[in-house]
């Protein structure tokens, strides 16, 4: 859900970048090069494009999917942090940067289903794009986050009946990496790991189409237990990385964006998925020894390398 984490990397990223002031005519001028494709469509809706940057290599890529945050109510592909775009590109690794349905225009599960037809989408055109199919992960900040975790614990979405050739692709993630990602989005379980303040959140209502007095009817509980990536955790997962810049604050002094973006959404997950002997890499603010964001972006590269074959 949009807050503080994505916010301030876009910040650090507008200040590293000369050409940031262009944004709003060009919304590229404040990548050190521009995508090598453009609004590339990967689904019938107007939302369903994406933007690639190849990988300077001489042999096909690996990939980085990523899905941007807004609280499920806004963002765009552009928000990808420049900065973090070249780290990426520096070590070798393509990225492919999505839009996806808001749950204005459609709720749960459309945005993940777009994340899932993108990751197909790329793996049929990884020709076209330079990539190795094998080798796809997906990462994002807050709403991103959430979307790239549920991706990556998601049995395979892959449908080889289906007449459309895209739908036979896996829907599989080698990693996920998220920067302030829910784990859950379940809010008697957020309610109980970082207060009640979480309930305020304008992204509820939408992203499962029901008012918040039938929170508790049957459809309720099935969308919003579905929706949690920690629900789909099984031992045949991928590693993933969480990374952590709102502090350990006790509940009760939390404000809603500190809520949505606390480090207790990456234990909870740790600890489940320590249970599965499931990879799980929790990265807070406490662990920082310098200004937290200029360190999380090696960090993330170097997740990469490790564990996850890039």
């Amino acid at each position: 859900m949009a807050g503080r984490a994505e916010a301030l990397l876009l910040l650090l990223c507008f200040a590293l970048s000369p050409s940031a002031g262009a944004q709003d005519t060009n919304p590229y001028a404040k990548f050190h090069r521009p995508p090598d494709i453009v609004n590339s469509r990967y689904g019938p809706h107007t939302r369903n494009v994406l933007d690639v940057w190849k990988a300077d290599t001489l042999a096909p890529a690996p990939l980085l999917v990523y899905i941007h945050g807004g609280g499920f109510l806004s963002g765009d592909k552009t928000n990808l942090p420049p900065a973090l775009l070249r780290q990426f590109l520096d070590a070798g690794i393509a990225v492919a940067s999505i839009n996806y349905r808001y749950t204005t225009d459609a709720p749960y599960p459309a945005p993940m289903l777009d994340g899932a037809r993108a990751v197909q989408y790329l793996r049929e055109n990884h020709e076209r794009y330079y990539i190795d199919p094998k080798r796809v992960a997906a990462a994002g900040g807050s709403a991103g986050g959430g979307i790239s975790l549920w991706l990556a614990y998601h049995d395979d979405l892959a449908d080889p009946a289906a007449s459309d050739d895209t739908a036979h692709r896996s829907t599989r993630l080698r990693c996920a990496v998220g920067v302030g990602a829910q784990s859950t989005y379940d809010p008697v379980v957020m309610e109980r790991l970082v207060g009640a303040v979480i309930l305020q959140h304008p992204g509820f209502e939408p992203f499962c189409g029901i008012k918040q007095p039938d929170w508790k009817t049957p459809a309720a509980r099935r969308c919003f237990e579905d929706s949690s990536p920690v629900n789909h955790l099984s031992a045949d997962d991928p590693p993933v990385l969480l990374l952590y810049d709102q502090p350990d604050a006790p509940l009760g002094t939390l404000s809603l964006n500190q809520a949505a973006h606390h480090p207790a959404f990456g234990e909870f997950l740790k600890e489940k998925a320590a249970k599965l002997r499931v990879t799980v890499k929790v990265v807070r603010l406490e662990d920082f020894t310098g200004a937290p964001l200029p360190q999380m972006y090696p960090k993330i590269v170097s997740f990469l390398r490790e564990f996850c074959g890039f």
